[in-house]
């Protein structure tokens, strides 16, 4: 016996315990042994076979039957062959007469006595003489490995057995079931009555036995769905329910829902740590049968075997029926994933990326489906085969669609791998970006620039449209300026794709100016102020309204590029970006509804981050037409759209800032607070999004009473918006709520001259403009947000960053606490401007029923709660009512309304 291989632990009879059987789940097997045994010492001689898949407990069987010798008062000589001696002659019959020496047989040999010549004859002889003086049991372990010399004399002897009290017991592992010159049979001429044969075939343990030895094995109980996950991994087999159970014995883990990751690696590394074993014993043929099925996985056939392997693929699939790895049926598939892990890393890596090629190339000629051949590609070495690319793609996009992002990862990382033209590589890795773009966003954008940098033929130019949106829309501003500059330099001219990666690199220009232009090549030319283009003149709209130049130009614009026959050729991004024109332009309905239309093309595309600045948006719409209910749906669907782990510093910030105005609206000051103090890490550089977070914060210290931080901040803003050139009012009133924070008109020059200035730029953008609401800050006219434009006039503007710096003086000079805010009915009069700067009145616009009710009610003196209950309604509709009269009429207040009403029909109640 080799050292590296120990016998099993038999006992000899004196040993032998007199306690109940530890087999569970053998009754039957040790029945029939103990009845074998009774008969031996009756003087019937008994021949009996143990087999069954490794694993299954043919040791521990035969362990016992030695125990059950012992109790029975039968002498044993026990061996187990191994590997390592099979090619020893007589290894194991000199075992076995070493340990009949041992035994204290009556007619025993002496302990260092060795059989003399024949071997055969003289063994038989020994054994023979000591069986006839009394009964003993000789069992003969794993004979799988035994040396041929020795099986020859085991069969010589088991046709001996008759006149004998000889009972010789063996067992053999089916991964090498005996062939017909390996088999033990008595002799022919014997009968039943003469010679008892027993054949015990070990199969799984029951459901029910592996259910009561995983309950046994630990002092508490076990968790339900932990004893079902362990037997289900464990599929009825001893060896690997004992190997789990020690090593959860060693760590001292309990069997708990909390621990059923170890269970599934415990479990894994007994099938790897028992399949390498079984691969031992198996012939070269049969191996690569194994590896054919490891390497196609669930869809591997028996034609794709016998084509692949030249071998019969159903004799070789009964061959290895015994060794328990493959589960049975028609289908070869091994029974656990670990089996096929374990076989192919048998291999090298160059045998298994070729063994991967073959079982690919021929699923394919095959037509098998398109997972199960994208499945074995991902293994293989590039094939260089014009087919993979195409379907590596294909099965790709279909992942995505089921939400399978990772897999899609995986697919389209092996079609890189693949020598494709750069034309096919652009948008491998494009669509490879918006794979990993909720799981990995750095690698995303890698990714994103590596695409607009591959030189490739005008037939990417849509691929690299996708690339230039996603990564504008991800918010990295500075580094996509001068990617996106050289793929529209490589695309056709006068081509819808140019014309959008130019409408692309304008909008990230507007959001950082400060980009090096110098990187550019070749140059982008200058935004025109009509471009004929549907996507470029989403740019131009999106920078006629920050600016404010022209309303109706601006609306014009956006039209354009939200037309439905445009819509083909202009990304879902700029898309974005004209609705919000629209929003800026007082035209919310129209707005809301091409919102939606993007978000369902978001969506589809998968771009989470476009269908969140669309949601964004739509929320600050919602809260410009003083709907905050609205507005918080719109962020909360937009916290669904983007993943936790797939924040962007575009998006992130305003969903904040949002969320803020939302909060503050809703007069939950606290709460939005707690939501600002999470934006510290974006600051500044999220562009325009940054000045949204600045506004909302101004209003939440303005709101809390801490008007010298409210002014900061506001200004901060108003630094960021100049710097970008966003001189409309529509898209944030910071001047307004500064002038809020630094007193009253009348008291404050900067307040007088910020107000002024507010003034003056809504009425060139062509809408009155806006004010915070006192919901929000405890100031008095309509709510704030972005968006709040109504359509009114047309003018040139004339802005200036001189109020803001002004103002900024004006904050560093005063040092003094905050000025109280003064009451209602004296606000409108606090709030004139002096005549030089004081600007005409705008329109009036026509008033709907309600607010016509309202305001007449108003106008007449009674507060708002006595309103709220005349007309049955909150009061906060109420104020909503007010704060779009104020707006439309152009008045500043409760005070002037009386008299503005004199122009308008009587209300009626």
């Amino acid at each position: 016996m080799s050292a590296t291989t120990p016998p099993p632990a038999f006992r000899t009879p004196g040993d032998a315990p007199d306690t109940p059987s530890p087999l569970a789940g053998r009754e039957e097997e040790e029945a029939l042994l103990s009845t074998a045994l009774q008969h031996l010492r009756r003087g019937r001689p008994v021949l009996a076979e143990v087999h069954g898949p490794p694993g299954t407990g043919r040791s521990a069987l035969l362990e016992r039957a030695v125990a059950l010798a012992g109790q029975a008062g039968i002498r044993v000589a026990a061996a187990q062959a191994c590997p390592e001696e099979s090619g020893l002659p007589y290894s194991l019959a000199a075992e076995l007469h070493r340990a009949l020496a041992r035994s204290g047989h009556a007619a025993a040999p002496p302990p260092h006595e060795r059989p003399g010549e024949p071997e055969r004859a003289s063994l038989c002889r020994a054994f023979l003489a000591a069986s006839r003086t009394e009964p003993l049991l000789l069992v003969a372990d794993d004979l799988q490995y035994a040396d041929q010399a020795s099986l020859r004399w085991l069969q010589a002897l088991g046709r001996r057995l008759a006149g004998t009290s000889l009972m010789l017991l063996t067992s053999r592992c089916d991964v090498v079931p005996a062939g017909p010159d390996d088999r033990i049979e008595a002799c022919p001429l014997d009968g039943e009555d003469t010679v008892a044969r027993h054949t015990l075939a070990l199969g799984p343990l029951p459901d029910t036995v592996v259910s009561h030895l995983l309950a046994r094995a630990w002092d508490t109980p076990a968790d339900p769905a932990f004893l079902e996950a362990a037997a289900r991994a464990a599929g009825g087999n001893p060896a690997l329910l004992h190997a789990v159970t020690s090593r959860f014995a060693r760590h001292g883990w309990r069997p708990t829902a909390s621990h059923l990751p170890h269970l599934a690696d415990c479990a894994a590394e007994a099938v790897r740590r028992r399949t390498r074993h079984t691969l031992d014993l198996l012939p070269e043929e049969l191996r690569a049968v194994l590896h054919v099925i490891a390497a196609a996985g669930p869809d591997c056939t028996r034609p794709m075997i016998t084509a692949l392997t030249g071998v019969h693929a159903p004799r070789a699939l009964a061959r290895l029926s015994g060794t328990g790895l493959l589960l049975p049926g028609d289908r070869p598939a091994f029974r656990h994933p670990a089996a096929a892990e374990a076989v192919l890393a048998g291999l090298s890596v160059d045998s298994r990326e070729e063994l991967h090629s073959r079982t690919a190339a021929w699923a394919y000629r095959t037509a098998a489906p398109d997972s199960a051949v994208a499945r074995m590609l991902l293994g293989a070495r590039p094939t260089g085969a014009d087919w993979a690319v195409s379907l590596l793609r294909g099965e790709a996009a279909r992942r995505r669609l089921a939400g399978r992002t990772a897999d899609a990862a995986r697919l389209l990382r092996r079609a890189l791998r693949e020598p494709a033209p750069p034309a096919q590589r652009v948008p491998l890795l494009t669509e490879l970006a918006a794979a990993v773009l909720p799981s990995d966003p750095e690698t995303a954008d890698r990714h994103l620039r590596q695409a607009l940098l591959t030189p490739a033929d005008t037939t990417a130019a849509p691929a690299w449209v996708r690339a230039a949106e996603l990564l504008v829309a991800r918010g990295d501003m500075a580094a996509a300026q001068p990617l996106i500059a050289l793929a529209a330099g490589r695309a056709a001219p006068d081509g819808d794709d140019a014309g959008a990666l130019r409408a692309l690199y304008w909008l990230a220009e507007q959001s950082e100016p400060e980009a090096a232009r110098e990187l550019d090549h070749p140059p982008v030319p200058p935004l025109p102020p009509q471009p004929a283009g549907a996507a470029e003149a989403a740019a131009a709209a999106w920078r006629t309204a920050l600016r404010g130049h022209d309303i109706g130009l601006a609306r014009r614009l956006a039209r354009t590029a939200l037309a439905p026959a445009a819509r083909r050729t202009v990304p879902l991004l700029l898309q974005v970006t004209a609705c919000h024109v629209l929003v800026l332009s007082g035209d919310h309905d129209e707005a809301c509804t091409a919102l939606d239309s993007v978000l369902v093309h978001a969506r589809h595309a998968d771009v989470p981050a476009v269908a969140g600045l669309a949601l964004l948006v739509t929320g600050l719409a919602e809260l410009g037409r003083g709907r905050p209910d609205a507005a918080s749906d719109a962020l909360d669907r937009a916290r669904e759209a983007m993943l936790s782990n797939c924040r962007t510093p575009f998006l992130t910030p305003g969903l904040i800032a949002l969320g803020a105005l939302v909060r503050l609206e809703q007069g939950e000051a606290d709460e939005a607070e707690r939501l600002l103090a999470r934006a510290h890490p974006y600051g500044t550089a999220a562009g325009l999004a940054g000045a949204l977070l600045f506004y909302a914060r101004g209003r939440m210290h303005l709101a809390r009473g801490h008007r010298e931080r409210a002014l900061a901040d506001l200004l901060e803003c108003g630094r960021s918006l100049l710097a970008r050139q966003v001189t409309n009012p529509a898209f944030l009133p910071w001047r307004w709520v500064a002038a809020s924070a630094c007193g009253t008109p009348a008291d404050d020059s900067v307040a007088a001259g910020l107000l002024a200035e507010e003034q003056h730029l809504a009425r060139a953008w062509g809408v009155p403009g806006a004010r915070p609401g006192s919901a929000a800050d405890g100031g008095g006219g309509p709510p704030a947000g972005v968006g709040t434009a109504t359509p009114a006039d047309r003018s040139t503007p004339s802005s200036s960053p001189r109020a803001a710096a002004s103002a900024g003086h004006r904050n560093r000079a005063r040092g003094g606490g905050p000025p109280a805010a003064p009451a209602e009915d004296r606000r409108a009069q606090d709030r004139r401007l002096p005549p030089r700067t004081t600007p005409a009145p705008a329109p009036r616009q026509e008033l709907t029923g309600a607010e016509l009710r309202v305001a007449a009610l108003a106008a007449g003196g009674l507060p708002n709660r006595a309103i709220a209950s005349r007309l049955s309604v909150t009061p906060r509709t109420v104020e909503l009512h007010l704060t779009k009269t104020y707006r439309k009429l152009g008045i500043q207040g409760r005070p002037e309304l009386a008299a503005a009403l004199g122009h308008q029909p009587k209300a009626t109640s």
